[in-house]
């Protein structure tokens, strides 16, 4: 049981730590403050050392995997100082979505944004002046203005806090000139914590991010890449559109989101898709504005089940309860990837996450960027190699993308990859056909990359190779029963395994000594088969977390309750998940509290949120309880 701490919290005076609280005195006031208005027990990895932070006014940068609760890390220590805490954050559908969250729990927040009137701008700031307002969202472009400057010199702030803090970067991937206009905070509040946050952000990222907004010996607290809920499959683009219903019909009436690479092919996939019966609509900047604010609100109200769309989309979005990513077409980069594909299972259930590439992909990105003339190009091409190389790989998905961002994972996942199920389709005779590459490798000086050398293997005659006589090489036509780009694949996928390296300017293949290993018969590499022509399996994980988040939910009474979130939102003209999330529904059909006392007993039932929808949820219960004989409130 929890619910032993006081409930007489306000957002203002009551939670308000003094300088000589202690730290444990410190960790209890953030613990009230999460159960009285979020209805959480417990903290997330490195909340409480961000959130202490945020208290001490100690500068930081702190990085979380998406649904690893940043927000948590700035909302809470909000709630126990006095003053205003301000929030920059780069979209107004992030601020709108946030702001509605939090005032839901009975913590007072607003924005201040272009989507505001005149009159509603006013009160808001009245509502800043008077202290009735704890957290203030605010677009970095409106916060530098001289208006917005004055306004928080004349206030008590308590933080500042800026989401999404890897757009200040230059060596990010979504970098936003405007966001370097922040260094100018340091100067206008002098004395208060500046607190940056982001889900991806490599350690020159990280760097940059200190520097650029001028942070004052800044903590650096870094998370775990991994997101263990998350179930990552590669499938090579196969028939894409039963591929991606394959996915879909895995997960009837959930909601998900499809990535394509063109805004046509956007429109072509959610065209098919309705076709068939599903339930979509298309997102992507050739779009009205008008339209695509359409389109998005229909999604995250869920009265389509399935946004399909270019990378436009998700940044704004802080809806908890995707369960399905697919990538129809491979990201340009695996920061990229894991951002995208981290918007499922933000509630931190389970949810699939399908990439289904070509590499077409790889060469489609390639002449954009080229095409680009970015300064930052030869970074870029990096990037987009290690997206290539993750998709080819046969080494554990989790592993792959924490190795990536320089951390280290267990040697496997929880079989939550299609490479851990034992769902790749391997070659049979792996040590052999590695042999076989790595000695041509060898046998033509280790001077040429990985095009030529599948040349080599296939029994090319092109004008290069006999050139170079190395059509006479023992090697040479050794792999002719495999067509070249198949030979190629195998050769990355070496590369991937440690038994080839890339190196100089040219990429030229050097065997490693892993590779001379793999030469003497000592390790087998693990090399997939081409693309067969049937049908792709559904990614859904076999075992680990999606059992155990269902453990014990009845999942008839989950839908009952379900389709009462539903009617409670769209009353209230807010998301669904806005009213509960699905971590909460699942643990109210588990518990099934016929009481408020027991009803605050379920994980994200805050104070407010009992008040306000105790008695309707408590009613489905108890009633759905009666009509199928089974008990309430379980323990």
């Amino acid at each position: 049981m929890r619910r032993n701490v006081s409930r007489t919290l306000s957002p203002t005076t009551e939670c308000a730590l003094s300088d000589s609280n202690s730290k444990v005195e410190a960790i209890e006031s953030l613990q009230a403050a999460l159960q009285t208005y979020w209805g959480y027990d417990s903290f997330r990895p490195l909340q409480v050392e961000a959130m202490q932070c945020a208290l001490a006014g100690r500068d930081s940068v702190t990085v979380l995997p998406t649904g690893g609760g940043k927000s948590l890390c700035f909302q809470a220590p909000a709630v126990c100082l006095p003053g205003l805490a301000v929030v920059v954050s780069p979209l107004i559908s992030l601020m709108k979505d946030q702001v509605d969250a939090l005032n839901s729990c009975g913590v007072p927040a607003a924005c201040l944004n272009s989507g505001l009137s005149h009159e509603e701008q006013e009160a808001v700031v009245q509502g800043a002046c008077q202290g009735r307002i704890k957290l203030l969202y605010l677009a970095p472009e409106r916060l530098v203005t001289q208006r917005t400057l004055d306004l928080l010199q004349s206030i008590d702030v308590s933080l500042v806090a800026i989401d999404e803090a890897h757009c200040i970067s230059a060596w990010g991937h979504d970098f936003r000139p405007e966001f370097r206009q922040l260094s100018r905070l340091k100067e206008v509040l002098p004395g208060i914590g500046i607190h940056a946050y982001t889900a991806t952000a490599t350690e020159a990222v990280r760097r940059d991010i200190a520097e650029q907004l001028r942070l004052d010996v800044p903590e650096i607290l870094v998370g775990s890449f991994d997101r263990p809920n998350l179930n990552y499959a590669v499938q090579r683009q196969n028939g894409v559109m039963q591929q991606i219903r394959t996915v879909l019909e895995t997960h009837p009436g959930e909601s998900g989101i499809i990535y394509c690479i063109s805004r046509d092919r956007v429109e072509q996939v959610s065209a098919t898709l309705n076709e068939a019966g599903f339930r979509t609509l298309p997102y992507h900047a050739g779009l009205a504005d008008a339209q695509r604010h359409r389109n998005q609100e229909a999604f995250i109200r869920e009265e389509v089940d399935t946004i399909v769309a270019t990378v436009a989309f998700g940044m704004g979005i802080d809806k908890s309860n995707v369960r399905y990513v697919i990538h129809a077409g491979m990201p340009k980069s695996l920061e990229h990837y894991q951002q995208e594909s981290g918007r499922a299972g933000r509630d931190g259930l389970e949810a699939d996450c399908v990439l289904l590439f070509s590499g077409a992909d790889y060469n489609l990105w390639k002449r954009m960027l080229e095409d680009s003339h970015d300064e930052a190009l030869e970074g870029a091409l990096r990037s987009l190699a290690a997206m290539y190389d993750y998709a080819t790989g046969v080494v554990c998905r989790h592993q792959a993308i924490v190795a990536h961002f320089g951390q280290q994972a267990p040697d496997r996942c929880d079989d939550a990859c299609d490479v851990c199920q034992g769902k790749l389709n391997l070659v049979d005779d792996p040590l052999i056909v590695g042999q076989k590459i790595l000695s041509s490798v060898l046998r033509q000086g280790e001077r040429f990359g990985g095009d030529y050398t599948s040349m080599v293997l296939h029994g090319s005659h092109d004008k290069r190779i006999l050139d170079n006589q190395h059509d006479h090489l023992s090697t040479w036509g050794l792999l002719r029963d495999h067509d070249k780009a198949t030979i190629r694949d195998w050769v990355e996928q070496l590369v991937g395994q440690g038994c080839l390296e890339k190196v100089g300017e040219y990429n030229v293949l050097r065997v490693t000594t892993e590779g001379r290993r793999l030469l003497r018969g000592e390790l087998t590499p693990r090399l997939l088969k081409p693309a067969s022509r049937r049908s792709s399996q559904s990614a859904r994980r076999s075992k680990s977390g999606a059992g155990d988040s269902w453990e014990g939910v009845d999942r008839q009474l989950f839908n009952a309750l379900k389709a009462l979130r539903t009617e409670e939102a769209k009353s209230h003209g807010v998301p669904a998940y806005i009213i509960f999330g699905d971590a909460a529904l699942r643990d109210m059909a588990r518990r099934r509290p016929s009481t408020l006392t027991e009803f605050l007993n379920v994980r994200g039932v805050g104070d407010k949120k009992c008040r306000d929808f105790g008695e309707q949820f408590i009613a489905c219960i108890v009633d759905y309880c009666q009509q199928h004989e089974l008990a309430t409130d379980v323990q």
